[in-house]
């Protein structure tokens, strides 16, 4: 499939400079960047890049993770 877009020369730079760093095509680049969009329905199952998000019952809190970790939490 053939398709035009106008772009600036600093975009069209850029998209150059990663293709040759990869050593691939302009188009395997734009391609890969394309498969990062958003689906096009939301129907389509959405990874979540998170994990482990809720209320915590022991009163620690992220801010005290330095804390915990000086003091040894996590390890054997």
């Amino acid at each position: 499939m053939t398709l035009t877009v106008e772009i600036s020369a600093h975009v069209l730079a850029r998209l150059r400079a990663e293709a040759e760093r990869r050593g691939v095509s302009i188009d395997v680049v734009i391609a890969e960047l394309a498969e990062t969009l958003p689906p096009e329905s939301p129907s389509e199952e959405r990874k979540l890049s998170f994990i482990g998000l809720g209320a915590s019952t022991s009163g620690r809190r992220a801010l005290d993770a330095d804390d915990l970790l000086a003091d040894g939490f996590g390890r054997d």
